[in-house]
């Protein structure tokens, strides 16, 4: 399922115009990213959880030449499956 497909989803099953559907599926998003930009967690009890991971720098190889590289330090969002997600994929 896409962005779009979403969309249409909720505005079948809420009786909504497209417009206001396309506006709360932003919101959503929008809130989300905001809140891993600050370093917040999001938890959706038995769907899944985000954080953000951080990683020191460290030294790594170009693979192509094999040269040394220094990594900088990074922050990646992670995405962690609920329980109740990982029963019904699995059934």
């Amino acid at each position: 399922m896409n962005k779009l497909e979403m969309i249409s989803a909720l505005k079948k099953e809420a009786d909504i115009s497209k417009f206001e559907a396309a506006q709360i599926v932003q919101i959503f998003f929008d809130s989300m990213a905001d809140s891993l930009s600050e370093g917040e967690r999001i938890e959706i009890r038995g769907l899944c959880s985000f954080f953000v991971k951080k990683y020191k720098s460290y030294t790594g190889r170009n693979p192509k030449t094999g040269e040394k590289v220094r990594i900088n330090p990074k922050k990646l969002p992670f995405f962690k499956c609920g329980k109740e997600l990982r029963e019904r994929v699995n059934n």
